[in-house]
């Protein structure tokens, strides 16, 4: 039997969230893309809260450049929000997409802004 796309980015999704979890030292990193955007939050999961959040919806600009681009934009945007709110380190979630496009743009982005993972 074959799976849709989405059965099979849950599966990853689970191996993936069974393996990392974030906590208030060091949050995880959750990047969520949609066909046309591409949204970011930092979550400590012991407390279950989202710390921070952003998203290419958030920058008017986003909407007139490539979606590589967009990711780009927020990247840096979620990296100079945490590096403000005195967070540096964090855990990577790719949240069941592949570490190519998007993805990978957004968290290079992240990571030139400040934060490491």
């Amino acid at each position: 039997m074959s799976q849709s796309k989405l059965e099979r980015r849950t599966r990853i999704k689970k191996s993936i969230r069974k393996k990392l979890s974030g906590t208030a030292e060091k949050p995880r990193l959750s990047v969520y893309r949609s066909n046309k955007q591409l949204y970011a939050q930092i979550i400590d999961d012991l407390n279950g809260k989202t710390l921070l959040s952003t998203g290419s919806l958030t920058n008017a600009d986003a909407q007139k450049i490539a979606k590589v681009e967009q990711a780009k934009m927020v990247g840096k945007d979620i990296a100079e929000k945490a590096v403000a709110a005195g967070i540096t380190e964090v855990v990577f979630d790719r949240n069941g997409y592949l570490y190519h496009g998007r993805v990978k743009s957004f968290a290079e982005s992240a990571r030139e802004g400040g934060l490491k993972f």
